[in-house]
C-alpha cells in the first residue's frame, strides 16, 4: 500500500492546529513556533504532491479511494489534477508568511484587556483553515467535498469575530460590535450559499445514485446517466450559487469588504488569498464537469455578472478611504477577471484564470500584508492619516509600491500575464465583454497609484515621522512574495506547464474548443 500523500497533507496541519490549542497558556512562544514548523512541514508535503504529480499522465493522480458511508454512496476519495495541486501548493506556500507576519497579532494588550482569544487560539484556527482547504482541493467526492467546504466557516468565524484588527478609531467596544457584525456577516451569507448546495448535492445523488465526481462524469460521458434538461440547471445553479458567494461575484459580494476591514491583515489574506480561491476552483471542477450543458447554458450570465464586478469592484477602489477596504474592493474585480476568464470557454481564458488565482494570492499577500505593517504602526486603517512614509521607512514604501504595481498588472510582474491570457481568451470569443473589462485594468491603476501617492509621498505627516522601517521578520514575509511576483511575472512556465493539460480536459468536458483565428499564421 502506498503511502497516503494527499491525505497526510491535510492531517498534518489539522494535528498541528489541535497540538497547537493544547500548548499551555504561559507558554505563547512555542504555540506560535510549533505552528510554524507544522505550516513548513506542510508546504514540504506540498511540494512532494507537485513534483510527484506527472503533467502528462491521468487526469486524477496520488488518488485514494476508502469506503465511508457505504449505504448513501460516500466515499473518502481523494485526487489532485493540475488545478487542485498548484492551488495546494499556494496555500501551503502562503501559511508560513501569514503565521510569521500575524506573530503578535494575538498577543494580550498591555492595558489587560481580555477580550482578545489565547494566543494558541490564533495560530490554531490558521493551521484548521489550511486543513480543511487543503482537502477541499483534494475531494473527488461530492459530499466530502462538501463537508469540508461547510466547515471552514467556523474557524474563519471566529478569527474575525474573535482576533479582529486593533486599529479602530471609535474604541475598543465599538470595534468589537463591528468584528461581531462582520464576522455573522461572513457567517451568513456563506451558510445561505452553503444550504443551497446542499439541496442541490442531495438532488445530484438523487439522479446519480453517487457522490463519485469521477463515475459521473464518466456516466455522463459515456451516456449512461441522463440528466433532463431543467434538473441540470437546477443543480448548475445550486452549486454555482454558493461558489458564487465564496468567490465572492457581484452582487453576493457584499460580506468580503466588511470581514477584510475587521480581521487582522494576517486573516484577511487568508480570505482572500486562500479561502476565496476554493470558490473559483470549484467553478472549475465541479460545475463545468459535473453540469457541462448547465454551464453553457448560464455562460452569458455569468460573463455580465463577472464584468459587473471588475467594473464595479474597481470603482469603489478608487473611492475608499480605508486602506483594507480598498484592497477588499480591488479583490471582488481580480475575482471577476478569474471567473470571466473561467467561463469564456477557451483555453487561454482558463489558464489564464487559473494561473490568475496563483498570482492573486501572492500579489495580494505581499500587499495586504505590507499594508498591516504599515497600519500597526501607526494603528489608523484611513489612507488620510498617512503621508510621507517613503522618506522615513523607504524599504517598507518600495515593497509597499511593488505589491501594488502587481495589483495592477504591471508587465513584468506575475499578475500581468494571468490578466494579458484571460483577456485574450474572453476576446477570441466574446470581443465585447473583453473590451469592456480591459477598462478595470485603467481603474486598477488610478486606485493603487492614488494609494501610494497619498500615503508614501508628499509631506512627512507629524504621525510618520518616527516610523521604523521594516523589521528583519516583517523582511522574511515580504522579500521571498516579491522574489516570486518578479519570477512569475517573467518566466510562468513552471505552473502553465502542469496546469494546461487539466485544462485541455475541461474543455473536453464541456465540448468546446479554442476558436479558430480570423487571419490563420503564415506558415
Amino acid at each position: 500500500m502506498s503511502f497516503p500523500l494527499l491525505t497526510a497533507t491535510a492531517v498534518l496541519p489539522a494535528v498541528g492546529a489541535v497540538a497547537t490549542a493544547a500548548v499551555p497558556a504561559a507558554r505563547r512562544t512555542a504555540a506560535k513556533w510549533l505552528a510554524l514548523l507544522v505550516s513548513l512541514a506542510t508546504l514540504v508535503l506540498a511540494i512532494v504532491v507537485m513534483v510527484r504529480f506527472d503533467p502528462g499522465g491521468a487526469r486524477y493522480q496520488l488518488t485514494e479511494s476508502h469506503a465511508w458511508i457505504a449505504d448513501f454512496g460516500v466515499r473518502y476519495e481523494l485526487g489532485v489534477d493540475g488545478i487542485a495541486v498548484v492551488l495546494i501548493a499556494l496555500t501551503a506556500l502562503l501559511m508560513p508568511f501569514i503565521i510569521l507576519a500575524g506573530w503578535h497579532d494575538a498577543d494580550p494588550l498591555e492595558t489587560g484587556s481580555k477580550r482578545w482569544r489565547p494566543t494558541q487560539g490564533f495560530f490554531a484556527l490558521i493551521l484548521a483553515v489550511e486543513a480543511m482547504v487543503v482537502i477541499s482541493f483534494e475531494a473527488t467526492d461530492v459530499f466530502l467535498f462538501y463537508i469540508f467546504f461547510e466547515a471552514m466557516l467556523i474557524p474563519m468565524y471566529f478569527l474575525i469575530g474573535g482576533f479582529g484588527d486593533r486599529a479602530h478609531a471609535q474604541g475598543e467596544e465599538a470595534a468589537s460590535t463591528q468584528r461581531s457584525y462582520a464576522a455573522v456577516k461572513f457567517l451568513l451569507y456563506n451558510l445561505v450559499g452553503g444550504l443551497i448546495m446542499l439541496a442541490a448535492v442531495i438532488g445530484l445523488y438523487t439522479v446519480a445514485g453517487n457522490f463519485s465526481l469521477a463515475e459521473i462524469a464518466q456516466a455522463r460521458a459515456n451516456g449512461t446517466l441522463h440528466m433532463a434538461t431543467s434538473t441540470e440547471r437546477w443543480l448548475f445553479l445550486g452549486f454555482f450559487f454558493a461558489f458564487a458567494v465564496k468567490a465572492p461575484l457581484w452582487p453576493l459580494h457584499t460580506w468580503l469588504p466588511n470581514a477584510m476591514q475587521e480581521s487582522t491583515a494576517p486573516v484577511a489574506v487568508l480570505i482572500t488569498a486562500v479561502v476565496d480561491k476554493v470558490g473559483t476552483f470549484a467553478m472549475l471542477r465541479f460545475c463545468l464537469q459535473l453540469f457541462p450543458e448547465a454551464s453553457k447554458w448560464a455562460t452569458p450570465t455569468i460573463l455580465v455578472l463577472a464584468l459587473i464586478s471588475i467594473i464595479y469592484g474597481a470603482l469603489l477602489a478608487v473611492g475608499q478611504r480605508d486602506i483594507k477596504r480598498l484592497v477588499a474592493y480591488a479583490s471582488i474585480s481580480h475575482f471577476g477577471f478569474i471567473i470571466m476568464g473561467i467561463f469564456a470557454m477557451t483555453s487561454q481564458g482558463q489558464s489564464g484564470a487559473t494561473l490568475y488565482m496563483v498570482n492573486h494570492g501572492i500579489s495580494t499577500a505581499a500587499l495586504m500584508l505590507v499594508a498591516g505593517f504599515l497600519i500597526s504602526r501607526r494603528g489608523s486603517r484611513l489612507i488620510a492619516d498617512y503621508g510621507g512614509v517613503q522618506k522615513v521607512a523607504p524599504v517598507l514604501a518600495g515593497t509597499f509600491l511593488i505589491g501594488g504595481l502587481a495589483t495592477l498588472s504591471l508587465p513584468g510582474l506575475a499578475p500581468f500575464v494571468s490578466e494579458f491570457l484571460v483577456l485574450v481568451g474572453t476576446f477570441t470569443r466574446y470581443p465585447a465583454i473583453g473590451i469592456i473589462a480591459t477598462f478595470g485594468i485603467v481603474l486598477a491603476a488610478l486606485y493603487t497609484l492614488v494609494l501610494y501617492q497619498r500615503t508614501m509621498t508628499g509631506p512627512v505627516k507629524p504621525a510618520v515621522s518616527s516610523m521604523p522601517d521594516l523589521r528583519p521578520r516583517e523582511l522574511l514575509v515580504v522579500t521571498p512574495l516579491i522574489v516570486l511576483l518578479i519570477f512569475l511575472g517573467v518566466y510562468p512556465k513552471p505552473v502553465t506547464d502542469i496546469v494546461n493539460p487539466a485544462v485541455k480536459q475541461t474543455m473536453s468536458d464541456v465540448q468546446k474548443t479554442d476558436p479558430k483565428p480570423a487571419v490563420e499564421a503564415a506558415k
